[in-house]
């Protein structure tokens, strides 16, 4: 008797607020809703240059949207202001041997402003795929002898592997180049395209000069001999966001039921999946609940600047009283939840398939329990996601707070295991728009949606009724958990291993990376 089997076509019937319990929820609960919302942020993007990334138009009309929908449901609604450094779109150009324009962003931690010159490839390794070490730019010695040295404007070529990008951005800069562009390494896919992330790890402070990402493909391009190019990165601006939250209170306010999806998209694109699917299923979850009268306080939220750097629900959680971190029972997270080319995981907090690389708050193994038992119920085949932190859960769980949520996929190739056990199609990302302009009203799984609609809707009355499995603290009424299988079927064990689709840098904003 679980949630999500069935659902499908037909408008979603209203609710019987006056006799509201699980079993009618149920049966007014249904995904078509949130399709219509997904819509909504497509038109929204599509209003406001093609995107709906913070410090931007779109981000702003986004959370607008929220309001007026959770407002009109009748849930409590508030927001939270944070600060945010706004960065521009960056550019960088070829000159010469050949011109080109290519795709490309700055990384977390760059310096700013216009730089044209020379391009010195540093320790490259082009004839990928190979099995070969790529250490470029790790060591300051790579750069000795290579003219960073010599009059002129020096533009240095690093190329993903073996060590932090800030290491590699860091070395650049302390031999004398003026700029840096970091290239993907090319040995796998999903190593092949468009390279961003974070200088930060090694280094404390932003880098002095302007650093950049660019393709496997890109780079070696600019690898060719005789290679100009030119790199804008903005100058940046103070541009305050908001975090949206609504809450529907509960019969006691000190064990707080938490769920939250980031709003914001990448400025390449509308988001539609990421994580406009995240965002747009609490919508509907949050409609249909809106006449509940809960057991405990059940708070939604919608996260800013999630995709530079997890910003907003840190500072959410920076924000709060120690007390006010106690009254929150738990938090669920829900990002990327329809991926075109999806396989279903849960947050793999009991560490089956990862070792979590930070400490797992207790309880935490309760959230991941009822989201396998909710597949398991369904026959829905799933498999874990590393318990990382790189998602909105990180601000939570750094507070000890209890945290698990559901992710269907981002850059990681879809392995022949996975294509017969899920469908979609092998040597394929498991989202082949992410971070992309391509990532539209198109760029979702139907399936992959409604079955995950049905466990967001599930967990949250779960533990709305009762977060007895996490905490202890008893309900009062009967749970969605009371209905499902006690024992889960268990993860399919496809992720970590080699070749496997391992997640370790999937989905990953704002964090130290191994280039």
């Amino acid at each position: 008797m679980a949630w999500g089997g069935g659902w499908g076509g037909g408008k979603s019937p209203a609710c019987d607020t006056k006799n509201l319990n699980i079993s009618k929820i149920r049966e007014c609960l249904t995904a078509d809703g949130v399709v219509g919302h997904m819509r909504e942020f497509q038109k929204i993007a599509d209003e406001n240059g093609g995107n709906r990334a913070a410090g931007l138009p779109g981000y702003d009309a986004s959370a607008a949207y929220v309001q007026k929908v959770m407002k009109k449901a009748g849930w409590k609604v508030t927001t939270h202001q944070f600060d945010y450094t706004f960065v521009g779109p960056s550019s960088l150009s070829q000159l010469t041997p050949v011109a080109a324009d290519y795709d490309s962003e700055s990384f977390t931690g760059t310096g700013y402003g216009p730089v044209e010159g020379t391009v010195i490839p540093v320790d490259t390794v082009l004839n990928q795929p190979t099995e070969d070490p790529v250490t470029s730019g790790c060591e300051p010695e790579d750069f000795a002898g290579l003219g960073f040295d010599a009059p002129g404007v020096q533009i240095a070529l690093v190329q993903r592997g073996t060590c932090e990008f800030g290491v590699k951005a860091r070395n650049a800069q302390d031999a004398g180049a003026e700029a840096v562009i970091l290239f993907n390494q090319g040995n796998t896919p999903e190593r092949s395209g468009p390279l961003v992330g974070t200088l930060f790890g090694v280094n404390t402070e932003p880098l002095d000069v302007p650093v950049v990402g660019a393709s496997f493909a890109d780079g070696v391009a600019l690898a060719a001999a005789g290679s100009t190019a030119a790199i804008d990165v903005p100058l940046p601006e103070q541009r305050p966001q908001i975090n949206v939250l609504a809450e529907l209170p509960g019969r006691t306010s000190d064990n707080i039921v938490m769920a939250g999806a980031h709003l914001d998209s990448v400025q390449a694109g509308p988001g539609i999946n990421d994580n406009g699917s995240g965002s747009a299923a609490l919508l509907e979850v949050g409609q249909k609940l809106a006449k509940l009268k809960p057991q405990n306080t059940i708070r939604l939220a919608w996260w800013g600047a999630e995709e530079d750097g997890l910003l907003g629900s840190q500072a959410w959680v920076d924000s709060l009283s120690p007390e006010q971190v106690d009254d929150i029972a738990l938090y669920l997270n829900f990002d990327m939840v329809a991926s075109p080319n999806y396989i279903h995981m849960v947050y793999d907090s009991d560490q089956s398939s990862w070792p979590a690389p930070v400490e797992v708050p207790a309880g935490s193994e309760a959230i991941e329990d009822l989201f396998e038992r909710y597949y398991t119920a369904l026959k829905v085949p799933y498999d874990d996601a590393e318990y990382s932190g790189r998602s909105d859960y990180e601000a939570f769980i750094l507070a000890g707070i209890p945290s698990g949520g559901l992710f269907t996929g981002a850059e990681v190739v879809k392995t022949e295991e996975q294509a017969a056990i899920w469908g979609g199609v092998a040597g394929e990302q498991y989202d082949q728009c992410y971070h992309l302009a391509c990532d539209t009203i198109d760029n979702f799984d139907t399936k992959a949606l409604y079955v995950n609609l049905g466990a967001i809707a599930t967990a949250v009355l779960e533990f709305a009724g009762s977060t007895e499995s996490v905490n202890g603290v008893k309900g009062q009424w009967l749970t969605i958990g009371d209905l499902l299988p006690k024992t889960p079927a268990g993860p399919k064990l496809t992720v970590n291993n080699p070749g496997g689709g391992g997640l370790g840098h999937d989905h990953s904003h704002g964090h130290t990376e191994k280039s």
